[in-house]
């Protein structure tokens, strides 16, 4: 197969022989989302999720996520399906991620260490019956898991989503899902699918 590519100056060629890897990574997906499907616990734990989330909101709590690369896009892009709207017409909902200020994140990070830029700004923001959503694909980040011990520490509620390896955020999550995979990208790519789920349920029973 060839790729021809058109510029003002010139026409170039480019072979394209990728079709193994494309494959391959399809049905990695396709496995790994069939083991989720089959995998009662974790369903169990996503309505467990959604059900918290809800109340948190139904009582004005705000929803905190917090990442690191792949994992903070996705926590932003799951805070934005409640601050915005995901489905429904309706009210915003108090859903943050903890990165999304620069300025704060470079200061404490260069004051204070990387590993406190999202427990210290908790400590600020967050408040009792409020929820923290940890997205770790290795469960492992100390940022994260310094974020999960403080918002335990404030009574908060805290749901975890890493993947199949124990971690040390394992044992402070009041709802932990963990994708049945090892391979970074694949848990990401459950973890957006399964964040959607819990956003969708959260707004059916906020304003279906």
């Amino acid at each position: 197969m060839y790729i021809v590519l058109r510029t003002s100056k010139s026409i170039s060629k480019i072979t394209m022989s990728h079709q193994p890897i494309i494959e391959q990574r399809l049905n990695e997906a396709f496995q790994l989302r069939q083991l989720v499907l089959d995998n009662l616990e974790l369903k169990q734990a996503v309505d467990k999720a959604a059900g918290l989330l809800y109340l948190a909101l139904r009582n004005n709590r705000a929803v905190h996520f917090c990442g690191n690369g792949g994992s903070a896009a996705d926590a932003q892009h799951l805070a934005a399906e409640l601050s915005g709207r995901y489905y429904l017409n309706r009210k915003p909902l108090n859903a943050e991620a903890l990165h999304v200020n620069t300025s704060y994140l470079t200061a404490t990070a260069n004051d204070f260490g990387f590993d406190q830029v999202y427990s210290r700004l908790l400590e600020a923001k967050g408040g009792e019956g409020d929820v923290l959503v940890a997205l770790s694909t290795s469960g492992n980040s100390a940022n994260v898991v310094n974020a999960v011990k403080q918002a335990v520490a404030q009574n908060m509620v805290v749901i975890g989503l890493t993947g199949k390896n124990p971690s040390q955020i394992d044992e402070h999550c009041h709802v932990l899902i963990k994708v049945p995979s090892t391979d970074t990208p694949r848990i990401q790519e459950i973890h957006i699918l399964l964040g959607h789920i819990i956003c969708e349920i959260a707004e059916q029973e906020m304003f279906g």
